[in-house]
């Protein structure tokens, strides 16, 4: 009789899923360019930094809103990179195994993608 319930196997808790507690972290989408997204958000840090420093020394407020636009936009590019490779790599992956933990990814994603349209 089939359940509705995921039934998780060794080979899906493989990749792809957030960790229990001290089991070891799973290769990820992004995995494969993870200094390229380390220096991108440390650029994005730095623009952050800057807004403050430009409140801090009294900047004109179309100048500040201006580059709150510029780090907004840096945070929604990076934000699409990384769906982009999590739908490349994780749901993918979930897909050519079928079943309920597909449709659990589908479910995750546009979850995740319904959060970025609201921001």
């Amino acid at each position: 009789m089939a359940t509705t319930e995921p039934q998780a196997t060794d080979e899906s808790r493989r990749a792809c899923h957030a960790p229990d507690p001290g089991e070891p972290k799973p290769p990820f989408g992004y995995t494969a360019r993870k200094d390229e997204h380390i220096r991108r958000l440390r650029r994005i840090e730095g623009q952050v930094r800057g807004l403050q420093r430009m409140v801090e020394d009294d900047t004109y407020c179309i100048d500040i809103l201006t580059q709150v636009s510029a780090g907004t936009k840096a945070l929604q590019a990076f934000a699409l990179s990384l769906l982009e490779e999590h739908l490349q790599h994780c749901v993918a992956e979930a897909m050519e195994e079928g079943g309920p933990a597909a449709q659990a990814k589908i479910e995750e994603a546009t979850a995740a993608i319904a959060r970025l349209l609201r921001t």
